[in-house]
C-alpha cells in the first residue's frame, strides 16, 4: 500500500509539473544520479539528465555522465574522471538546431557537518568537445542539506536542499552562467532518496527557471 501511495504521488507530481511548465516559461529537468561503491576506496558515478524546454515532449537537452571516483579520506574526499555525452537541441531562429558534445571532466568534492547541517564543496573542470570546437570551463558548487523532522539524514526524513554553482570560462568571456537551487527532499532508505525543487539559471543573455525532479542511489555493488 505505501508503494502504490507513493507510485500515486510522484504520479500527481509530473502532471502537475507538465500542466505548470506548459503554462509558462518554465522548463522541467528529470535527473537520475548513481554513486555507487565498487570497492572501499573507488565508486562508479552514472547519471541521466532529461531536459525539457516545457513540461514534456521538447527536449531541450539528453545528458549522459559517467566516471570512476576515489576517496582520499573514508568516504570523503573524491577525486573523479569522468567522461559525458550530451545532446542538444536548441531553438535557432525559431528552428530547432542539434548539436552534440562530448566532455571529459575532473573532479574533486568535499564534504563537511556542522550540527545538522551537511555542506558540500564541488570542483569540476570540463574539456568540451562540441561539435568542430573545444572549450575548457570551470565550476563551483556549494551546497546544503538541512534534515527537518530528523537531526540525521536518516531513513524517512524530510530535508531542505540548497546550492549556488558557478560556471567559468577559461578563455574570453570569462562568466558562462550561475546556477541557484532550492528543493524539498526525502530519504527513502539509507541509500535512496528523492528531490523535487526550482532551479533559477543566469547567462549573460538570458535568466531562465526550471522545475527539477531528481532521483539519489547509492546502493553500493560491492559486499559490505
Amino acid at each position: 500500500m505505501k508503494i502504490l501511495k507513493s507510485m500515486a504521488l510522484i504520479i500527481f507530481t509530473l502532471g502537475a509539473v507538465k500542466s505548470f511548465a506548459q503554462k509558462s516559461d518554465l522548463g522541467a529537468w528529470y535527473m537520475y544520479f548513481g554513486n555507487n561503491k565498487i570497492s572501499k576506496k573507488l565508486n562508479f558515478h552514472n547519471e541521466i539528465q532529461y531536459r525539457n524546454f516545457d513540461g514534456i515532449g521538447d527536449l531541450e537537452q539528453l545528458l549522459i555522465r559517467t566516471g570512476i571516483g576515489y576517496d582520499l579520506t573514508e568516504n570523503n574526499n573524491n577525486v573523479l574522471l569522468g567522461y559525458g555525452f550530451i545532446l542538444s537541441q536548441p531553438y535557432v531562429n525559431g528552428e530547432k538546431k542539434e548539436n552534440i558534445e562530448h566532455r571529459i571532466f575532473q573532479q574533486y568534492i568535499t564534504k563537511q557537518k556542522f550540527g545538522r547541517f551537511y555542506l558540500q564543496h564541488r570542483y569540476r573542470l570540463e574539456e568540451r568537445f562540441v561539435q568542430d570546437d573545444f572549450k575548457m570551463r570551470f565550476r563551483y558548487m556549494l551546497g546544503l542539506n538541512i534534515p527537518i523532522n530528523n537531526k540525521e539524514m536518516l531513513p524517512k526524513t524530510f530535508y531542505g536542499s540548497v546550492y549556488n554553482e558557478i560556471f567559468l570560462h577559461l578563455n574570453s568571456p570569462t562568466f558562462d552562467r550561475n546556477r541557484v537551487y532550492g528543493a524539498l527532499g526525502y530519504v527513502i532508505n539509507k541509500n535512496l532518496r528523492i528531490e523535487a525543487g526550482y532551479m533559477n539559471q543566469i547567462q549573460e543573455n538570458k535568466n531562465r527557471g526550471q522545475i527539477q525532479i531528481g532521483f539519489y542511489n547509492n546502493i553500493p555493488f560491492n559486499k559490505n
